[in-house]
């Protein structure tokens, strides 16, 4: 449902997050989420996007912090527009897609994902973490 003048004084403002399509080798870095909404499902590397950030610095900040991995040729790949009702939350994804560039995907914050897995993108995980739906509704695909 769309929310309305009334409903936006009420309500927050959607969000933004960043998701970073890591590509090695033909396959894309993938992660379970945990404590956090869409709690077990999969999803690539990201966050919030901090003020005064550029897209290209949080992908690099997010999926070093997440995963200790080294990122390199960042580069916008899709938007996605992502309400979460159950939680009640409306993000903004800036898809991010960028090729590895050194260090092995380390589980850096335990708290917040079950672990990091390649894989290609015609057999990604399920079940996926809402912008990742809407990503792969849109047809998106990174090239190698």
């Amino acid at each position: 449902m769309l929310a309305t003048n009334m409903d936006l004084e009420e309500k927050e403002y959607p969000k933004v997050g960043v998701g970073v399509i890591v590509v090695k080798d033909g396959k894309v870095l993938i992660g379970r989420r945990k404590n956090a909404h869409g709690e077990g499902t999969w999803a690539f590397p990201g966050g919030h996007l901090h003020f005064g950030e550029s897209w290209e610095d949080c992908a690099r900040r997010e999926v070093k912090e997440e995963t200790g991995v080294e990122i390199q040729n960042v580069v916008f790949a899709y938007p996605t527009n992502d309400i979460f009702p159950e939680e009640g939350k409306h993000y903004i994804t800036i898809y991010m897609r960028a090729d590895w560039l050194a260090g092995e995907p380390q589980l850096m914050e335990p708290d917040k994902c079950k672990g990091w897995e390649w894989h290609r993108w015609d057999t990604l995980p399920s079940p996926r973490f809402i912008p990742l739906q809407n990503l792969l509704k849109s047809g998106y695909r990174p090239s190698a």
